[in-house]
């Protein structure tokens, strides 16, 4: 068989038959290519090869896959990403920094106004930043974000790169930025002490919560505290104090999003996720956790919303052309099967009406993900399976020209603003502000928009993928380098992410991680007895006595097999005991005398997964 087919470029385990080197596919599991050409490589060792007719050469040595971190620059590598920008765009970007200031006209300095930024702790770019005051009945917000279009000019080489780029891309350890180093970690981020151009949103709100007017504004800050969600939750908790200048602010603005939140409540999903978080050291992984949601991430979270549904709603109320960020309602008959399968799970579900409506299947989705969050907190269990079912019955997420609300927030309007350094539709919805305030900046062209939406949400999905994968990648060498400590016998404890005919997804943590997931394959569950998927396809039923393994069920497993650079884990069922069948196979299969043949998947359930309609990943983009 020919490796990669249909591919151009692809990265390769080089190794020697004979006296020829051949090269077999790092992140797919079959194939196997001659290679010929380009430069020396010793086998062992990953190459990017580049396929032409009847030969495949090797354009680039790509290290060792065995480490971790050379892994992850070769899946980035293989998918086109990790080789820098062209020299034209840098160029471009140098000079945009010394010229930017010139865009735009005048600018408010807001230099004076006490302005915090908070952040994941291993963000480099701070593309926004919060100032607030009390008001007689309530709150006033200004939310800051960097002025990349005041940067990135129409018509230019760095535009049409960041376009083709349309997102930044995170993968453990490592960053493809959709921005030059000189604007995307320097000149647009909003940096502590240092005067950076932005775009003010000015709202006023209520003490409840209630939005009652915004202006917005080209204008110059200087941020006084770069803060990180660890940091802000301990501050909540009493055991930490931030700089005086910014105490007060940080404190109000914590109200407005409890207000803010409190009024959203019932209207939006009620989704939760938890991120990982990988520890490199010299290039292994040595350590991860899951990045909880936490008051500090609803905080920010809250704020962004808020700027992004004030954006959108002048912009469609203007006629702008522009990028909404668009979460359609739900087809009802998805929402009739996804109350299936909560009460098969036995959840308590919502009343369905006999001919709902899209808006009616929307509301019945947003009880359904309140009354599982809700029976996963009782419980103790089952929170990432039961979500993972709420998403999988709504649509995706996407870009379009047109306004067709955003069901998973509850939001009439809604548009992607507050994140121009790393998502191009942040951008466009900032020159179509801009040029709708009279602040010195081109529309965007309407004939371009419906092209430049599907473009962003394709590249959106591919870059959520390549995500995905690099969490698994560094999950399944840092498991195996768990059971090199603790032995190849240990036992975990996890939850049934999700099923489907072959067997379980399985999530589970040890000693080093929290983040780790694999794959039990049916014909292991329960010895001879067949384990099936059932009709709702939530559970695997056992043929004899009809036991079942459901979604959220606690399980205790053992591992069989780590494919570490495809990011794959091959699990058995272990009994509490640690004894019986499952631990034999275990042995034998690490032993090569019981390899699994089953489907093979460090990855999530097909179709279900993490918060992918209600919010960009890692905390990084906003909702």
């Amino acid at each position: 068989m020919i490796a990669g087919r249909g591919r151009a470029r692809q990265v390769v385990l080089v190794s020697k038959r004979g006296r020829f080197l051949v090269g077999e596919p790092i992140f797919e599991r079959e194939g196997r290519v001659a290679l010929g050409g380009g430069p020396r490589i010793e086998p062992g060792r990953m190459a990017l090869i580049e396929f032409a007719p009847g030969k495949a050469r090797v354009v680039e040595p790509l290290g060792d896959p065995e480490r971790a971190a050379d892994v992850i620059r070769a899946l980035l590598r293989e998918n086109g990403m990790g080789a820098g920008f062209p020299d034209v765009v840098e160029t471009e970007a140098r000079e945009a920094v010394s010229t930017a200031d010139e865009v735009g006209g005048e600018r408010r300095d807001l230099t004076g106004l006490p302005t915090f930024t908070i952040d994941p702790a291993s963000a480099r770019d701070f593309d926004d930043a919060i100032s607030a005051s009390a008001t007689d009945g309530g709150f006033r917000i200004w939310i800051h974000i960097a002025d990349v279009a005041a940067h990135v000019r129409p018509g230019s080489a760095l535009e049409a790169e960041a376009l083709g780029r349309a997102n930044s891309t995170y993968v453990p350890g490592a960053v493809e930025p959709m921005l030059p180093h000189a604007l995307s970690s320097e000149a647009c981020s909003l940096l502590p002490g240092e005067v950076r151009l932005t775009v003010t949103a000015q709202i006023e709100l209520s003490a409840a919560g209630e939005p009652r007017g915004a202006s917005f504004y080209r204008s110059r800050i200087s941020s006084d505290a770069r803060l990180n969600y660890g940091q802000i939750d301990e501050v909540f908790a009493g055991r930490r104090k931030v700089p005086e200048t910014v105490g007060e602010p940080i404190a109000l603005a914590r109200r407005a999003a409890a207000a803010l939140g409190a009024r959203r409540a019932g209207r939006s999903l009620q989704v939760t996720s938890a991120e990982p978080e990988f520890r490199f050291e010299d290039g292994q992984v040595v350590g991860a956790h899951a990045e909880e949601q936490t008051e500090s991430h609803r905080l920010i979270e809250q704020l962004m919303v808020l700027t992004n549904e004030r954006v959108a709603e002048l912009e469609e109320r203007k006629r702008a052309a522009t990028l909404y960020r668009v979460h359609e309602q739900p087809d009802p008959e998805r929402i009739e099967r996804l109350v299936d399968q909560l009460a098969a799970l036995g959840i308590p579900t919502p009343p369905l009406p006999k001919h709902a409506s899209p808006n009616q299947a929307g509301e019945i989705a947003t009880e359904a993900s309140r009354l599982a969050a809700q029976e996963a907190k009782r419980r103790g269990h089952g929170r990432d399976a039961y979500t993972s079912l709420v998403l999988r019955a709504m649509k995706q997420a996407h870009y379009s020209e047109r306004n067709l609300g955003h069901a998973g927030l509850g939001s009439p309007a809604y548009a992607h603003f507050t994140s121009p350094i790393r998502r191009f539709p942040d951008l466009v919805a900032h020159r179509a502000l801009l040029s709708l305030i009279g602040a010195d900046e081109d529309a965007p062209r309407a004939e371009r928009m419906s092209e430049t939406a599907i473009h962003c949400s394709e590249r959106e999905r591919e870059a959520a993928k390549l995500e995905r994968t690099g969490d698994d990648v560094c999950a399944a060498f840092l498991l195996r380098r768990e059971l090199f400590e603790r032995g190849p016998d240990t036992r975990f404890e996890g939850e049934v992410s999700g099923v489907l005919g072959g067997g379980a997804f399985v999530r589970f943590g040890g000693a080093l991680a929290d983040v780790y997931e694999g794959f039990l394959p049916a014909r292991l569950i329960g010895g001879r007895e067949r384990y099936e998927l059932d009709p709702t396809e939530t559970m695997l039923v056992g043929s004899r006595d009809g036991d079942a393994v459901r979604m959220g069920d606690p399980v205790t497993v053992g591992v069989s097999a780590i494919e570490a650079p495809r990011g794959r884990v091959d699990l058995v069922p272990v009994r509490p005991d640690g004894s019986g069948a499952g631990a034999r196979r275990a042995r034998e299969a690490r032993a090569g005398r019981g390899r699994s043949r089953g489907p093979q998947s460090g990855g999530r359930p097909r179709g279900g997964g993490r918060r992918r309609n209600a919010a960009p990943r890692r905390g990084r983009g906003r909702p």
